[in-house]
């Protein structure tokens, strides 16, 4: 009887010391999934010296492991009224041709250098296609920014022969695929970029490490709520986008992968672009976002975005998305206001004109 009560107490004494280090012991690593943020945002021109350095400043607060502009840098076919308002050109006035010389150059260093080390993705709009500027222009004015090392090994990873940078790249990170597409002219997304498209999409879902993918371009794709400022407006953007919306509802149902599709161009920001119609009774709704403020003019809100889950103009600021377990991301926009702007920035444009793009850079109410 004695052995068995003893017995018995040495089973009862493993069984808690069990429980105690099951307890203290760390979870397994599949269970503490890394979770890291990034920042989107586009259309900077207008103000965007203004906002932009603020949007930098929240990323870098937000702790986002990297900013990507999906496009608009300038005005291009007229001047800035920030680049106007700087101090040495308010003695002496910018001609036209003065500015379109320097206009890339001051979003470098008015825009991307306050970003500091943050990575900076870079997308083509369709204002770096306005004459004298075009996409060739633009890639080569911006080579260095489209052939980041990672990019450059991620490119040739994918085609040895591919060596030089193009407006539309793809990398990975942290088993999310990212994806700049250029839709910045009336026939994109042409034949050479789909077929590059389809074949890197098609190869990166058959892979078991990515689980998520993130599409950004500049104008959003067919049939959204925003239809009436987006690829809609030509034959050849209505195919080849609807084209692009069929491949990635089909990895999502297919492959069971996580798709995400960002946007800007429209000035506003809006959660919910593809809850249409025409997707609900053409194949699914796919999560989209809208995020076209960085300084541009703001516009007014489209007739049908009372169907959005979220929508707002007259605003400014930057979509921070935090991914999760099993590559589920979260978006949530942060707004950009007044008082954000760096002392630096008020100073050299002074309060007045930084009061003029926060309470007046706006088509919406172009009163107030």
């Amino acid at each position: 009887m004695r052995g068995e009560f003893v017995t018995r107490r040495l089973e009862i004494m493993l069984v808690a010391s069990a429980v105690a280090l099951s307890l203290a012991w760390p979870a397994p690593s599949h269970a503490q999934e890394h979770t890291w943020k990034f920042a989107v945002s586009g259309d900077s021109r207008n103000c965007g010296d203004v906002v932009m350095p603020a949007i930098a400043a929240g990323v870098k607060q937000a702790g986002a492991e990297f900013y990507w502009h999906l496009g608009d840098l300038r005005m291009t076919h007229d001047i800035d009224q920030d680049l106007a308002h700087q101090p040495e050109h308010l003695a002496a006035t910018l001609t036209k041709a003065e500015y379109q010389a320097i206009e890339w150059d001051d979003f470098t260093q008015s825009q991307m250098v306050p970003f500091g080390g943050i990575p900076f993705y870079l997308g083509i709009g369709n204002h770096e296609t306005v004459a004298p500027k075009d996409r060739a222009a633009f890639v080569a004015q911006f080579a260095q920014q489209l052939d980041l090392p990672n990019l450059r090994a991620q490119r040739l990873k994918d085609d040895p022969s591919d060596t030089a940078p193009k407006s539309y790249y793809h990398w990975i990170e942290h088993g999310v695929d990212f994806f700049n597409l250029d839709n910045s002219t009336k026939n994109q997304f042409d034949a050479e970029q789909v077929e590059w498209f389809e074949k890197t999409l098609t190869r990166d879902a058959n892979n078991a490490r990515i689980r998520t993918f993130v599409i950004g371009m500049h104008e959003a794709l067919p049939e959204s709520l925003a239809k009436n400022h987006a690829m809609d407006q030509t034959p050849e953007g209505v195919q080849s986008g609807l084209r692009v919306y069929a491949d990635l509802l089909g990895i999502q149902k297919r492959k069971h992968k996580r798709v995400y599709v960002l946007a800007s161009h429209s000035h506003y920001f809006m959660d919910g672009t593809f809850n249409s119609d025409y997707w609900h009774a053409h194949g699914g709704v796919l999560p989209g976002w809208i995020v076209g403020t960085a300084g541009a003019v703001r516009y007014k809100l489209p007739p049908d975005s009372s169907r959005a889950r979220a929508a707002q103009t007259d605003v400014y600021g930057f979509l921070l998305g935090t991914v999760g377990s099993r590559g589920r991301i979260q978006f949530d926009f942060q707004r950009i206001n007044e008082s954000d702007v760096p002392r630096a920035i008020t100073s050299r444009y002074t309060p007045e004109f930084v009061h003029w793009c926060f309470a007046e850079n706006s088509e919406a109410h172009p009163t107030k």
